[in-house]
């Protein structure tokens, strides 16, 4: 297995566990992994995260906590819905947000990413996510973040989902030439594009993600699907359907040293699924 393809894999954080930060990295770096998408909310023990309560000094420590066993922070994750129904508390929301894009940098990172919201607080589907006014309320939200993001020089991730408001490639161009600023990138699931009713044509749904908005894919999440009993199930990386080899592809020709994170694995299973996008990978190395 060569070692010299222009790819990093990691896995998200919170996936092997709610531990020490230190602790946390050790397990991750333990398993060949490199970079991680760190919610810390959600993987840090102790951290009850609410608006207020990061600071400099306790990004640091938890940056260096990851650093030190060379695993890199390649994306802050803080998945709040960001067309909360609840006007108060999505203004809540977007300004623990905005906490994480001014600490980013503190951390050791640079992209702090979230999807693009649900109009049901939970962010379970809605009819109406796919309307007009759900996408210039999204709009509205994400352009807001962008811009506190351009004041600390971090970056906006944002993640399509076949179910929130940026549902297809197409409305995904849409909002990043409606936003209009470089502050504002793609994390790129392309499991997330697909569902029960185009699966089948996952190579035109993935030809047309890269199409218009390759140039705007910042990192990559690496997942797989299956078709079971008629439901749509999301699985790790390998044990499915996707054509991994037109999104390896473009990472090791296209995106040199970009950070492809695991995704719906764990800390015994991400082995396999790490090996398995390499020899992938190798096809173009």
């Amino acid at each position: 297995m060569s070692s010299s393809l222009p790819i990093r894999i990691g896995v998200r954080a919170h996936d092997f566990g709610c531990l020490p930060a230190g602790e946390l990295a050790a397990k991750i770096a333990t398993k060949h992994l490199v970079c991680t998408q760190l919610a810390p909310g959600k993987a840090i023990a102790g951290l009850s995260l609410k608006p207020g309560v990061l600071n400099p000094g306790l990004a640091f420590e938890i940056g260096r906590a990851f650093q030190e066993h060379g695993v890199q922070i390649a994306v802050l994750g803080c998945y709040v819905n960001p067309i909360h129904p609840d006007p108060t508390m999505r203004k809540s929301l977007l300004g623990l947000f905005k906490e994480h894009l001014r600490y980013a940098r503190d951390f050791g990172n640079g992209l702090v990413a979230l999807e693009t919201g649900s109009l049901n607080a939970d962010y379970s589907p809605h009819p109406g996510n796919h309307g007009e006014a759900a996408f210039q309320q999204s709009l509205a939200s994400i352009a807001e973040l962008v811009a506190e993001a351009e004041h600390f020089g971090v970056i906006v991730g944002i993640e399509a989902v076949t179910s929130h408001v940026v549902s297809t490639p197409q409305k995904m161009r849409r909002m990043l030439d409606s936003v209009a600023s470089n502050n504002l990138q793609v994390v790129f699931d392309p499991v997330n594009l697909l569902s029960l009713h185009n699966y089948h044509e996952q190579e035109r749904v993935v030809g047309e993600s890269l199409e218009l908005f390759g140039d705007r894919i910042a990192v990559i999440h690496a997942k797989d699907f299956v078709v079971e009993s008629g439901q749509f199930k999301c699985t790790r990386a390998g044990l499915g359907r996707l054509r991994h080899d037109l999104v390896m592809k473009f990472a090791v020709t296209q995106k040199p040293g970009i950070s492809i994170l695991l995704e719906d694995t764990n800390e015994q299973a991400a082995e396999d699924s790490r090996q398995f996008l390499w020899q992938v990978a190798e096809q173009w190395g």
